[in-house]
């Protein structure tokens, strides 16, 4: 498959993810955000996907990058991290790429449910095409593959 026929879909990751491998390994592990990057990418190809994975602890960012996804018609997997909990605008805006008609994939490295209550609610599941938590960098995996599935079938 060329380069050109490649589907774009962006990975982005909120506050903190940048410190993956030295921030709480035994909840996060010890593989940091390039490892993220390159699985990322390696997963991407096998699938027909050109995957660009990004990481800000700005929440304006972020909710920019769900602004410009829309705009680009490019389907997302979300970890929003902290922002998950309270961000009612990025909330908003990640529904700007459902509304779109877009997949959007919220991942979570972790299980919230499984941690302190108040990381057991999300303001973007609801929004959200599906839900993928507790799988490590495995759940970027299986976000891949469900976009890409669906826009197989879309497209």
């Amino acid at each position: 498959m060329s380069e050109q026929s490649l589907r774009k879909v962006v990975v982005v990751n909120g506050p903190n993810l940048g410190r993956l491998g030295v921030r709480e390994p035994e909840i996060y592990g010890h593989a940091n955000l390039e490892t993220l990057r390159a699985k990322c990418a390696q997963w991407g190809k096998g699938l027909g996907l050109d995957v660009e994975v990004r990481q800000s602890d700005d929440e304006a960012e972020v909710i920019h990058w769900m602004h410009q996804a829309v705009d680009e018609q490019t389907p997302v997997v979300l970890n929003p991290a902290a922002f998950t909990h309270y961000s009612y605008g990025l909330a908003d805006a990640a529904a700007q790429v459902s509304d779109a008609g877009l997949p959007l994939v919220e991942v979570h490295i972790s299980n919230p449910a499984a941690r302190e209550s108040f990381r057991r609610h999300s303001v973007i599941s609801p929004v959200a095409t599906g839900t993928i938590m507790g799988f490590g960098f495995d759940g970027y995996r299986l976000a891949l593959e469900a976009i890409a599935v669906r826009v197989k079938n879309v497209g």
